[in-house]
């Protein structure tokens, strides 16, 4: 089969298009644990236990795949051929995460114990200068399993409502009990556990007092009242299930003004006037906020005096939370145990891949529960420490990347390349911010000329701390007079990962999965 490309109305090059077929060790594997060129029921029991390490299987649970590739036509009533045992290696049922989307973490913790999965200025439909506001992000948020959703709130041009806008910009507004009403609609779609509503607040009192209203009214008895009995231990995300949370943060202008007013350049001095800021607002509140408006919080957010790294270090029985405007590297706050690093969802990149990673995990539920290592002192009563020189590897992931398939079927022919098939490479890579010990990434070689890329080659990753690593694997097209085309990426948790051989689909860079594409991969984990 051959495939041609117009170069111009007298030229066309034509390539040899070659087809997925299974690599030579998959071929050998099938030929060890099947007979007569057919596998049986027993035998790919056999397989799948030894190889692909899923020990609660039985005869059930492999009629079941076979059940399924009847689909693809590979079936064969007394067990399946090689063409067969390669497309249920590749299929959507092969996945390296667990199928269920079973919640499996203990969820009896008080809810400083897990990171959440956090939006920042969830109403915005693009960047935060001059985009739209609307309810659609909120719902998109939701839907995918965000379980905190941020609205900032300003009186509207006649001071008499309440309005959801970013102020100081070019941004739309959108209608406040519009976006309650989307978040009470969507709020327990896709996962039960509680959900943060995140109030910037910057209300005179009178309106206060009309959003308390509002908000009392739209959620009912799914908000959550956090009373006197809860302030010795927060409640678990069990106990606040279906469960609505309210939460402040200061203002950023009022912030900005105590910094403002200083004459001084000096950083720590200005981090410090930010700080007591904070901790002046939340005095003040007693005062100056309607009383209507303050019993509905449960969380007051904010960073905590002397800055992130005393945040982050601090009282793990406290809830804390981190806000910034842009995205970053999400793992910076995860390895000191930051519980809300927020994120723009409307933006794309490498930082909100690996947020999506991260919470893949435990079900998809928007709660991951922190480490131990973050939950618990040392020895010698020592926090934490990620830079460590120290650390000791505790497990080592190898890593080996086959072959991809499916870009010809999600993509136009010359969505790459305009006179040739795409040039693949793949590229591995652990993050683990504040960890250099850990820190590594490696590439393929590139597969000129090919839609089915034939890579074959394992990398090897020594880990120090396995609980807060994500694999994250790109792969682009190679170009070597341009920038190389994004051909798809994925991200997943290391705490999540199953052995064996496994279909890793790839994504868009919105974290949209793509129909066809995927690698296959091989993954080992072996602890020292």
């Amino acid at each position: 089969m051959k495939e041609s490309f117009k170069v111009c109305f007298c030229c066309v090059r034509s390539f040899k298009v070659k087809t997925s077929e299974p690599p030579q060790e998959i071929k050998t594997l099938f030929e060890d644990y099947s007979g007569d060129g057919r596998m049986s029921v027993d035998e790919m029991l056999r397989f799948v236990i030894q190889v692909q390490g899923e020990k609660h299987a039985d005869s059930n649970y492999v009629k079941d795949i076979f059940h399924r590739l009847k689909h693809h036509g590979v079936f064969h009533p007394r067990g399946i051929h090689l063409e067969g045992f390669y497309r249920y290696l590749l299929s959507d049922f092969n996945s390296p995460l667990p199928p269920s989307g079973e919640v499996w973490q203990d969820m009896n913790q008080p809810l400083s114990h897990y990171f959440l999965y956090t939006g920042h200025n969830s109403y915005l439909t693009g960047n935060q200068l001059n985009s739209r506001s609307s309810t659609g992000p909120i719902v998109k948020a939701l839907r995918s399993g965000v379980r905190v959703i941020e609205l900032d709130l300003w009186p509207n041009s006649s001071g008499t409502e309440a309005e959801v806008r970013h102020g100081g910009t070019l941004t739309s507004r959108e209608d406040l009990q519009k976006c309650l009403n989307a978040v009470k609609e969507n709020a327990f779609e896709v996962s039960e556990y509680p959900v943060v509503l995140t109030l910037e607040d910057h209300l005179p009192p009178d309106l206060q007092k009309k959003v308390a209203k509002m908000v009392s009214k739209t959620f009912g008895g799914t908000l959550f009242r956090c009373t006197d009995e809860y302030k010795e231990r927060f409640p678990s995300p069990e106990a606040l299930k279906n469960k609505i949370l309210i939460s402040t943060k200061p203002p950023k202008e009022y912030l900005q003004t105590q910094v403002s007013q200083s004459a001084t350049t000096d950083e720590s001095v200005k981090a410090k006037k930010v700080a007591d800021a904070e901790e002046l607002i939340q005095e003040e509140d007693e005062e100056t906020v309607a009383i209507e408006y303050r019993d509905l919080i449960s969380i007051h957010a904010g960073n905590r005096k002397g800055g992130l790294k005393n945040c982050l270090n601090g009282d793990p029985n406290r809830v804390t939370t981190r806000f910034d405007s842009s995205n970053y590297d999400p793992l910076v706050g995860w390895i000191h145990g930051a519980q809300m690093v927020a994120f723009n969802m409307q933006s794309h990149g490498r930082f909100l891949w690996m947020m999506q990673g991260m919470f893949k995990a435990n079900g998809g539920c928007g709660y991951v529960k922190k480490p131990d290592v973050l939950l618990s002192n040392g020895l010698g009563c020592e926090s934490f420490d990620p830079s460590s020189k120290s650390l000791q590897i505790k497990t080592v992931l190898k890593v080996k990347i086959y072959n991809g398939e499916g870009w010809n079927l999600d993509f136009p022919q010359d969505y790459f390349d305009r006179y040739s098939p795409p040039d693949f490479y793949a590229k591995a890579s652990i993050g683990i911010a504040g960890i250099p010990l850990d820190t590594t990434s490696y590439r393929t070689e590139t597969d000129t000329d090919e839609w089915f890329p034939v890579w074959d080659k394992e990398f090897v990753f020594p880990l120090r701390v396995p609980e807060l690593a994500l694999l994250y694997i790109t792969v682009k097209d190679y170009d070597s007079n341009t920038q190389n085309d994004f051909a798809g990426q994925t991200c997943l948790p290391l705490s999540e990962i199953r052995p064996g051989i496994r279909a890793v689909r790839l994504h868009d860079r919105a974290g949209e999965v793509l129909k066809h594409a995927r690698l296959l991969v091989r993954f080992v984990l072996e602890p020292r």
